[in-house]
């Protein structure tokens, strides 16, 4: 994986590299309970060329039938993060959590030196679909905490809402329930939108860390329409002008201060985009 991609692909934008990542060259397996997209290496799927982008190690995109789900297990030194796209998750773990999470919500699981946990679809008529994003900690041996945020489809329509930020950025609380972004113990930030045909939102990327001189990003429309292991349809959004991205296609980025993703609703549906930014 080059950050030296064709700037044809980003014509707003020149200096920023795009690299697209297409729905039918993800990962994954249907395993009957469990539907399930792979961004990076993960159980069976493994890809030497991708194994992580910076500290984030796992998008997995996951559809489970009603009454199924993740038996408990362990997770140390990892920041995990539930995206609930549609259905209803349970949620259950070792420190005394015990919750159903719906659309909009986002639940975050600091792993730190140990927690087990469950995930089961609980609704017996339909089943959850959700993203599970995993990326390691800037900190180890830090104590396991929970957090739970909420944000309305109307929140993020036609707006790019920061859902997950570091610890110390910009209305983050480290409350177990509140207002503002979930908080997590990494260098990684996720936004979200739901855009409507012909709107557009823009990402601004900040400085790059210290000794490098490119920032890190990654785009996932999510498949809203149904589950689709072919060629990506659906919503569509153009990239900076130039790169065209359907339901589970996915692209990273490389950019300098300053420069920008330019996301648009070119389809004749709504779009439900997530984008991570990367130290």
């Amino acid at each position: 994986m080059s950050s030296t991609a064709s700037t044809t692909l980003s014509p707003l934008y020149p200096d920023v590299k795009l690299v697209p990542r297409l729905n039918t060259e993800r990962g994954g397996a249907d395993h009957g309970w469990l539907k399930t997209f792979h961004t990076f290496s993960f159980a069976g799927y493994w890809d030497p060329r991708y194994m992580s982008f910076g500290n984030l190690r796992v998008i997995n995109e996951d559809r489970v039938e009603p009454s199924e789900g993740f038996g408990t297990h362990g997770h140390r030194e990892m920041e995990i993060f539930s995206y609930v796209v549609s259905g209803e998750l349970e949620h259950k773990d070792s420190i005394g959590n015990l919750e159903i999470l719906k659309r909009g919500d986002i639940q975050l699981t600091s792993a730190g030196t140990g927690i087990r946990h469950s995930e089961y679809s609980r609704n017996n008529k339909s089943t959850v679909h959700f993203l599970q994003i995993w990326a390691e900690p800037h900190t180890r041996g830090l104590k396991p905490k929970y957090f739970t945020r909420h944000f309305t489809d109307e929140e993020k329509t036609d707006k790019l809402v920061t859902v997950v930020a570091p610890i110390g950025s910009e209305d983050v609380n480290e409350e177990r329930e509140g207002s503002g972004p979930a908080p997590v113990q990494s260098n990684v930030t996720l936004e979200s939108t739901i855009l409507s045909p012909g709107k557009s939102v823009e990402h601004i990327f900040p400085a790059p860390a210290s000794g490098e001189t490119r920032r890190k990003g990654y785009v996932h429309v999510i498949q809203t329409s149904g589950y689709n292991t072919g060629t990506a349809k659906g919503s569509r959004v153009r990239i900076n002008g130039g790169l065209e991205l359907s339901e589970g296609d996915g692209s990273f980025a490389w950019a300098a201060t300053g420069d920008k993703l330019h996301i648009e609703n070119v389809g004749a549906t709504p779009a439900e985009v997530l984008v991570f930014d990367v130290e």
